[in-house]
């Protein structure tokens, strides 16, 4: 056996996990093999063992499943998929009803299929380390617990307790295990923990010489009652419908695993655990899970270990960090920093807007406090590492200056001139500029070397995506800084090259603009808005218009008609930007904060559509199809991620995919911008893409050089 070993002494038979040239353990081909092996070589052996222990060699106990494996499955595989599933719990089932005392010794984390190998165990001994990580992730990768969780959680926590941790994928610690009677003992974590929980299983098996699983007992009931049960049976009439009302019917995944949830517990074990394998199977093969596994575990890993940070310069810890402008923006990069134990200096020009700018840390906090989520000293300390001030002069010594003020060239040019001697020896500059190129803006600078854009998504204590943007002459010290600086807020960084927009406001500005468009083609705005919901985005194209402020938009186009025009071009603003134009300058309609834009927003009221727009825009005459607006907004931002990665503002497909879902909240059911066109599969997505060209404009094309692109790109597993 490659990746289990097995040990009989003493009427002990120790059964260890340890994949050969891998860190950590998964549930791969051949430990499949092997766990049908070891498991035949117990019944062989079952007169002389009175106990089994499972044990890691790993640091961690159990990964889970073979991502890798599952990513190179096709529909047609799904019997086989069932086929295995069900071989692995047979092997389960029969280890779990020998009589014997089975002891889990879980050393680190065990996630998805790795909590599932746990909870074989009778009894489940854990490292009481907070760090730890326990539970079913699967929802997130677009599949559900498929190897006994669903059916062995509902078991143990009841269909109401057990939903959080199956269709939330709630994660818990040892401790809380502990609380929820799903780990029965804790050992301190120590250097000789293996040694400490093996006395503990020996101790457990001596004392409890005959063992069953809860559900295995005659007068076992599932926690809260079953589906007949007139509670349960309530909440399971609305349940569905407020599934769907989340997942908006595009995520299959929490659909199937409340299914197997209830159905699974109005029948017996076996039989549960076989509708539990046939939902897997299903889901397993299907796009909608290759999408998110791809992106949500190998491209989220992929940014998370550095895969787009230069090699080879050592790391860099923030320690003073300086922002220009205590606005909105600036507010949220110094609370940002601030809760991450970073010096903070927040300048503007004058002190009351500076302290303005740190109450909102203030704001923040306190809600925390409020709830019981943050000791008051906590928030204290916090607070105090964030020092507002109207002299340039307090900057000095800042590692790292972030200028964060208006979107104007002339400005950004003054404050990085006044505030740039202040850095420390070695230190860099960076601006927050969401459109600006970063090249342009590092004119000002007498170190452009040392001049980088990073770009923040607004409310910054929220957003999770931070864009780096690295100009023409950056250097990779300055990148890999930036890089490390990100990482030490707790956000993901993407790393880009410069462009108008750059990749994320570039490719969202698309996806307003069409909605924009089809507006001023006369399509009507509630099914602009609703389309857009259908198909995943978090928030329809007009309302996000609103929330930006339309003037914004009309700002940018006037900056980017003006430098066209400096480099004797003549800029040809879309039909979507002369539609937001002519809602500023003629209709006078600016957005939300100038008092409303393609929405009302009376007070004390839900917002709702401004109602001069069907007169002024709609046309009752004009034959619309649902599945074309809905392509148009989706295809849409794709084409131009495509053109993005073709003209070298991308380079590495996982920075598109991450910073589509969590910059700009492109679907996540479809893996983000570039994933969407390798799940539709490339020759679809080019055709779809042909006709919409045809219809729609030039959009839509894509040329010679980013269907190259594409290919290029093309992940293999």
């Amino acid at each position: 056996m490659k990746t289990i070993r097995y040990e009989l002494a003493d009427g002990i038979a120790t059964i260890t996990f340890d994949e050969e040239g891998s860190p950590v353990n998964t549930m791969c081909a051949q430990w499949q093999a092997d766990l049908t092996e070891v498991t035949a070589q117990v019944m062989r052996d079952c007169a002389d063992i009175k106990g089994i222990i499972l044990a890691s060699a790993k640091t961690t106990f159990f990964a889970g499943a073979d991502l890798k494996g599952t990513m190179r499955l096709q529909a047609s595989d799904a019997a086989h998929v069932f086929a295995e599933i069900e071989q692995t719990k047979k092997n389960f089932r029969t280890l779990e009803t020998l009589g014997v005392p089975v002891v889990s010794c879980i050393n680190g984390a065990a996630l998805g299929g790795g909590w599932e190998v746990a909870l074989v165990g009778h009894h489940r001994i854990a490292v009481s380390d907070p760090k730890i990580q326990l539970g079913l992730p699967e929802i997130t990768l677009g599949l559900i617990p498929g190897a006994t969780g669903i059916t062995k959680m509902v078991r143990l926590l009841g269909l109401a307790g057990a939903q959080p941790y199956i269709l939330e994928s709630q994660l818990f610690n040892p401790r809380e295990a502990l609380e929820l009677g799903l780990v029965h003992e804790l050992v301190a974590p120590g250097n000789d923990v293996a040694t400490t929980m093996r006395s503990a299983a020996l101790a457990w098996i001596a004392a409890h010489p005959q063992s069953r699983q809860p559900w295995d007992q005659k007068d076992y009931k599932i926690p809260g009652g079953t589906p007949s049960n007139p509670k349960i049976a309530g909440m399971l009439t609305v349940a569905p419908a407020m599934l769907k009302q989340k997942t908006r019917g595009l995520y299959p995944a929490p659909e199937a695993a409340l299914a197997a949830m209830a159905e699974g517990a109005m029948v017996d074990y076996d039989t549960a655990c076989r509708i539990e394998s046939r939902y897997l199977a299903r889901l397993i093969v299907s796009p909608v899970a290759k999408n998110m596994i791809n992106t949500f575990f190998f491209n989220l890993n992929a940014i998370k270990s550095g895969q787009s940070r230069p090699k080879d310069i050592s790391r860099f810890k923030p320690k003073k960090v300086g922002i220009l402008g205590a606005g909105m923006m600036g507010a949220g990069i110094a609370y940002a920093q601030a809760s991450r134990g970073i010096q903070t200096v927040l300048e503007d020009v004058s002190l009351e807007t500076a302290e303005r700018g740190k109450s909102y840390s203030q704001k923040l906090t306190q809600a925390r406090v409020d709830k019981g989520r943050m000791s008051a000293q906590d928030q204290r300390e916090l607070l105090d590492r964030i020092h507002p001030t109207d002299h340039p002069g307090d900057l000095k010594g800042c590692e790292l200056i972030i200028e964060a003020v208006f979107e104007n060239r002339e400005l950004k040019a003054a404050v990085t001139k006044e505030a740039e001697p202040q850095l420390a020896a070695g230190g860099f500059f960076a601006s927050n500029t969401s459109t600006l190129p970063i090249s342009g803006l590092a004119q000002a600078s007498s170190r452009p070397q040392r001049f980088v854009g990073i770009h923040f998504f607004s409310p910054v204590d929220k957003m999770k995506l931070v864009e780096i943007i690295r100009g023409k002459e950056t250097d990779n010290e300055t990148i890999a800084r930036a890089y490390d600086y990100v990482q030490a807020l707790g956000k993901l960084p993407i790393v880009v090259n410069d462009s108008r927009g750059f990749y994320t406001s570039r490719t969202f500005g698309t996806y307003v603009m069409e909605g924009a468009a089809l507006l001023g083609e006369g399509v009507p705005a509630p099914v602009i808005e609703n389309a857009a919901l259908q198909i995943g985005m978090p928030v329809g194209p007009l309302a996000v218009l609103d929330e930006t402020a339309l003037s914004l938009s009309v700002h940018v186009l006037d900056q980017t008609r003006a430098d066209f025009e400096k480099e004797g071009r003549r800029y040809e603003a879309a039909p979507g930007e002369l539609l937001v134009e002519r809602m500023v300058n003629e209709l006078r309609r600016p957005g939300r904060a100038g008092g409303g834009g393609f929405y009302d927003y009376p007070a004390g009221q839900k917002k709702q559509l401004w109602a001069e727009l069907k007169p002024l825009f709609e046309k009752p005459d004009q034959p619309w199809e649902l599945q074309d607006i809905k392509d148009r907004l989706l295809y849409r931002q794709s084409v131009e991620t495509a053109r993005c990665l073709a003209e070298g503002v991308l380079t590495s497909v996982h920075d598109g995919n991450i910073g589509s879902i969590f910059g700009i909240g492109f679907p996540a059911w479809t893996g983000g911008a570039l994933q969407f066109i390798y799940g539709t599969g490339i020759e679809a997505f080019e055709r779809r893409c042909a006709e919409l060209a045809t219809r729609h404009g030039a959009g839509f094309v894509l040329d010679d050089a980013v269907k190259a692109a594409i290919r290029q790109h093309q992940p293999k597993y």
